[in-house]
C-alpha cells in the first residue's frame, strides 16, 4: 500500500488550498482514511477522517467549519480542501490510512498504519 500525498504550498491568511492522497496497491473499500498534522518538536494531529465505503466525516474542532475532506472512490484519493487558513495551520500534512478496522480512536495516530509521505502548507503574507 501506499499513499501520496500533494497540493501543499504557501497560501496567505484567509486563503485555501486542497490537499490530495492518491492510494493504491489494493482496494480501499471498507476502512477509513485521515489526515493529520505536525509542526517541529510536536506529536503529530489528527485533522480529520473519512469513512471510505459511506462517506461519515470526522473533524477535529479546531478545523470544524474551515476544513473539508471527501473522497473520489474511482480514483482511490482523499482530499482535505482547507479555507480561511490562518498561520496556526502552517504544518506538515499527513496522510493516513487504518485497513485493519483497527479499534484505536479514529483522532489516533495508532490506529493508521500506513502514512503518506508528508506535504508542507505554509500560511504567510
Amino acid at each position: 500500500v501506499q499513499l501520496q500525498a500533494s497540493g501543499g504550498g504557501l497560501v496567505q491568511p484567509g486563503g485555501s488550498l486542497r490537499l490530495s492522497c492518491a492510494a493504491s496497491g489494493r482496494t480501499f473499500s471498507g476502512f477509513v482514511m485521515a489526515w493529520f498534522r505536525q509542526v517541529p518538536g510536536k506529536e503529530r494531529v489528527f485533522m480529520s477522517a473519512i469513512s471510505w465505503n459511506s462517506g461519515t466525516a470526522y473533524y477535529a474542532d479546531s478545523v470544524k467549519g474551515r476544513f473539508t475532506i471527501s473522497r473520489d472512490n474511482a480514483k482511490n484519493t482523499v482530499y482535505l480542501q482547507m479555507n480561511s487558513m490562518g498561520p496556526e495551520d502552517t504544518a506538515v500534512y499527513y496522510c493516513a490510512a487504518d485497513l485493519r478496522a483497527s479499534s484505536y480512536p479514529i483522532s489516533s495516530p495508532t490506529k493508521y498504519a500506513y502514512w503518506g509521505q508528508g506535504t508542507l502548507v505554509t500560511v504567510s503574507s
